[in-house]
């Protein structure tokens, strides 16, 4: 199994399209362990290889996210109170991360490894962050990215239960996004249904 997802150059934009543009074929087996439902998963059919595979891009994006947060933090261009908002994320893609694991070794695979902080410092392209807002822009369009990943999943699923992981997930996401923008003094999305599209 490839534990490297992305090639050094890739965007996380890009990276973010793909896990949109592959998990229409999560089962709902791997939905329903993810969302701590074992019992509701047994007896379901599914493709567990396919679904590790489709849960480690998952994986992935929130190591990209955690490692995000922790150049910003480690920056030292987030002042107080944005730093503990920052904090505050990074630990919610810690346990989106942990969720994650525990699926994956649940069904017999194994979890794609966390990158070493230098390839997420080139992909991010760190090197160009010079302010709190520029940290602040690089993790708000991260975070629309998250959001719109997880929204576009959530028609995949017939069962509700099971839509609603996604759900929750993506509202995580929604709410990181809408602080980010707001502490940025950008305007709230102007048009209803804004994310997803």
């Amino acid at each position: 199994m490839n534990t490297h997802l992305l090639a050094d150059n890739s965007t996380p934009l890009a990276s973010r399209r793909g896990f949109l543009g592959t998990t229409g074929t999560l089962s709902a087996v791997a939905v329903a362990m993810l969302a701590g439902r074992d019992a509701l998963a047994q007896g379901m059919g599914g493709d567990a290889a396919q679904d590790v595979s489709i849960l480690n891009i998952a994986l992935g994006l929130e190591h990209e996210a955690i490692n995000a947060y922790q150049l910003g933090a480690g920056s030292g261009l987030l002042q107080k109170p944005v730093l503990d908002v920052a904090v505050l994320f990074q630990s919610h893609h810690k346990a989106h991360r942990d969720a994650l694991i525990a699926t994956i070794q649940k069904l017999g695979g194994a979890p794609v490894a966390e990158r070493p902080m230098h390839v997420y410092v080139q992909s991010l392209k760190a090197n160009t962050l010079r302010t709190q807002n520029d940290v602040l822009a690089l993790a708000a369009r991260l975070e629309l990215g998250a959001t719109n990943a997880y929204v576009g999943v959530i028609p995949a699923f017939a069962n509700r239960d099971l839509a609603k992981v996604a759900g929750r997930l993506a509202a995580d996401e929604a709410m990181h996004y809408t602080a980010l923008i707001s502490a940025l003094g950008q305007p709230l999305p102007a048009g209803a249904l804004s994310f997803g599209a």
